[in-house]
């Protein structure tokens, strides 16, 4: 791999997970709090599952992310995908500071419809010029419908 590749890959991983840091920043203080408070589903996972979950989820993010723009940022079907990825991982963002932040499962399970809607756009928009990059986005599309179904049953069982 040439060394441009290589501070591609690194700045790419490391875009996915300050958004993922970013998330943590409102999460952390609400799972010590707020969350445990919650009804949940039967089928809600223990909180030691979530954080490998989203590193690794994040990792794959910025990889594809590399796939897509090593194959050049000046390249027409590049620009929306990167765009669109972009605009995904802004989404998964205002997530955590919906759900975790301002505590509100509502506003969050709308987000997150618009979420899994970008992550949509964004597998589409990579698959072409990276089929890797695409696939790579898959455990995070399930992941997040995994995370939707949750968010959904939260948002009911706490009126």
């Amino acid at each position: 791999m040439k060394r441009n590749d290589v501070i591609k890959l690194v700045v790419s991983i490391l875009i996915a997970q300050v958004v993922g840091a970013i998330g943590v920043i409102f999460t952390a203080p609400s799972v010590r709090t707020w969350y445990p408070e919650l009804k949940k589903p039967s089928f809600n996972p223990p909180s030691s599952v979530f954080g490998p979950v989203w590193t690794i989820l994040f990792t794959l993010m910025g990889v594809a992310l590399f796939l897509v723009w090593r194959r050049g940022a000046e390249r027409s079907d590049v620009k929306p995908a990167v765009t669109a990825f972009g605009i995904q991982l802004g989404l998964n963002a205002l997530w955590s500071f919906l759900f975790f932040g301002l505590k509100s499962p509502f506003l969050a399970l709308i987000d997150i419809g618009f979420l899994w809607v970008a992550i949509l756009a964004t597998i589409l928009l990579f698959l072409p010029v990276s089929v890797a990059a695409g696939v790579l986005l898959i455990p995070y599309i399930l992941w997040v419908s995994f995370a939707a179904a949750l968010n959904y049953f939260i948002w009911r069982l706490n009126p």
